[in-house]
């Protein structure tokens, strides 16, 4: 499997920290409580090892007969304990409190900015990505940023503070031991070290590996049907069971990785611990430290280790964030369409349309629309015919500015539309496509998505004239009747009916008809085609058809082949030239 090393760590962790430049005021907080926190906790075995040595002594002066145990002493230094360490967990609480607070609102951020960067991007970074990479980014990446800046930054400080504050207190018990104790710094920092470089690959691959995975299971449920009509479970079985593998495998080894970073760090620590134990015992017999401070120290040693063990799992648990952190970065940097700098107005407009030279190509290498040249007068119905392929959508997506054109221009009542804002010039077109688009909600609010200013009366007297009131009235509920999250509660000729009756409503100067009568029987393609004709009255239309019957009334029809318009005219002239648009009618009659 390919191995993707995090690209930019530094690039990365500074896009962070000046995200995170709003919260240094509570992350400041959250350093000072967690350093009271972990400063009580480190208090607590000294003075806890004081307790043991008055109990050692006063058992010592029983013996002798010279004495006891002051047990109000002992009671005193053990509620002195208790109170550091209530102390330091009321600490630790309210700077956990602070610290989630800090991460739910920047995720939250996050996926605002995320949602908004998905509106900005233009269509082609779409085509390099699946759904549901997409999909993972905005979930599991986000996620995985949230839970581990909920406690990474809380846990590194805690660790910081507990090695330093460790180091301290055992050297105020016994210098000589605690240069023993040292040694294993070094070696713990170059382990964790090596460990990290080894590890952050695999944590990358991890979370390229996640989004493959979540891209194919969008794809089956998306297409199941399909993949049932076609007997493709085993393959597509087959598909998951090779990126679920990149998956495991990649977890394995950032697993492996992670987790052997800990039992590692223990070794070494225990190691430190039995020469300590040694050492102490000796010193205890020599009278050179007490019962008491000999427990304090053997304590800070075993914890000495603890936290840098831990430091070593949370620097795992950080590259995996920062993988997850750079994947949201470089999406919320990609390239946006590019806004237009005092942008011309389309007010009033007649509808003239003309491609001027248009080139174009979804690749740069390879061109597919190769001089598209064409004048659609006002409230003319050009009609766009060709063979699969041949350019006839593109040349919809292109006036629409879903795509830039390579060279040419296209003008509207002779205003180049790479003049005018993209919102300024959608709003004049009203489109109907080939693939029905509906969404979760009632049949009015899908239908008043074409102008969410339109009253109920002329919702329905757009229905009326698609001819969709008929239908909608026999449902449940009528208007109000709610489509589910696969809008599959009704048939695909009657939702294309409904974005007709939207296409109506939106009453616009320009209209495009992608196969918009595609999923209808003849008889309801009769009725549309009726009420297209009123529709388009007045207005300049595209109608993209593969049924060439359809568009015998068309003032103009332009025959694209290999992309290029090899012939144009009206439908009866373009018969007479019996030449490729007769060749394609004629087919059509011969294959039914």
């Amino acid at each position: 499997m390919e191995e993707t090393k995090i690209k930019d760590i530094k690039k990365t962790i500074k896009k962070l920290l000046k995200d995170l430049k709003p919260y240094y005021i509570k992350l400041i907080i959250i350093c000072v409580f967690s350093i009271f926190a972990t400063a009580f906790t480190i208090v607590g075995p000294k003075v806890l090892g004081d307790a043991t040595t008055e109990l050692f002594n006063g058992i010592t002066k029983k013996i002798a007969g010279t004495g006891g145990i002051n047990f109000n002493k002992i009671h005193k230094i053990l509620l002195t304990v208790l109170f550091l360490y209530i102390i330091s967990a009321i600490f630790n609480y309210i700077q956990g409190i602070i610290m989630a607070n800090i991460s739910q609102k920047y995720t939250k951020e996050l996926r605002t900015k995320i949602n908004k960067k998905i509106n900005k991007l233009p269509l082609k970074y779409f085509d390099a990505f699946t759904p549901g990479e997409i999909l993972s980014l905005i979930t599991n990446d986000v996620d995985l940023i949230n839970q581990n800046l909920n406690t990474i930054a809380s846990d590194v400080i805690t660790c910081v503070v507990m090695v330093i504050g460790i180091i301290i207190m055992m050297l105020s018990i016994s210098l000589s031991m605690t240069l023993i104790t040292l040694i294993i710094l070094p070696l713990s920092i170059i382990i964790s070290g090596f460990m990290m470089n080894k590890g952050q690959k695999y944590f990358t691959n991890e979370r390229e590996a996640l989004a493959k995975v979540n891209g194919k299971v969008e794809e089956m449920l998306t297409n199941h049907i399909v993949v049932k009509a076609f007997n493709a479970e085993e393959k597509i079985i087959e598909e998951f069971d090779k990126e679920n593998n990149r998956l495991a495998e990649s977890l394995n080894k950032s697993t492996f990785i992670g987790g052997l970073m800990h039992p590692i760090m223990t070794l070494i620590g225990n190691l430190g611990y039995v020469v300590v134990a040694v050492m102490g015992g000796i010193n205890v017999i020599r009278g050179n430290i007490t019962v008491g401070n000999i427990q304090s120290f053997i304590t800070y040693t075993k914890n000495f280790t603890r936290p840098i063990g831990e430091l070593s799992g949370v620097m795992t648990e950080f590259l995996r964030m920062l993988a997850a952190s750079e994947r949201v970065y470089e999406f919320l940097s990609a390239p946006e369409e590019p806004t237009v700098k005092n942008p011309q107005k389309l007010e009033n407009i007649k509808g003239t349309v003309e491609f001027k030279n248009v080139k174009f190509g979804y690749n740069e290498n390879n061109i597919i629309i190769n001089n598209f040249n064409m004048k659609a007068s006002s409230g003319k119905k050009i009609a766009i015919v060709g063979p699969t392929g041949a350019g006839k959508t593109t040349i919809i997506k292109l006036l629409m500015k879903f795509y830039d054109v390579t060279s040419g221009e296209i003008l509207i009542d002779g205003i180049n539309i790479n003049n005018v804002d993209k919102k300024e010039l959608r709003k004049n077109f009203g489109v109907v496509l080939q693939e029905p688009w509906l969404f979760k909600g009632t049949i009015m609010e899908n239908l008043r998505y074409g102008n969410p200013s339109a009253t109920d009366e002329e919702v329905i007297n757009a229905s009326i004239v698609a001819y969709s009131d008929y239908f909608i009235k026999t449902l449940p509920k009528g208007y109000n009747m709610e489509l589910n999250e696969e809008t599959n509660n009704i048939s695909g000729g009657q939702k294309q009916l409904l974005t007709i009756a939207r296409a109506i409503l939106r009453n616009p100067k320009i209209l495009i008809l992608d196969e918009a009568t595609s999923s209808v029987d003849t008889r309801t393609e009769e009725l549309i085609q009726k009420a297209m004709d009123k529709l388009m009255k007045g207005r300049t239309s595209f109608i993209i058809a593969h049924r060439l019957s359809t568009i015998k009334n068309a003032d103009l029809i332009l025959v694209l082949k290999d992309g290029d318009v090899v012939e144009q005219g009206t439908h009866e002239e373009l018969l007479e030239k019996n030449g490729f648009y007769s060749e394609l009618y004629n087919s059509q009659f011969e294959q039914s």
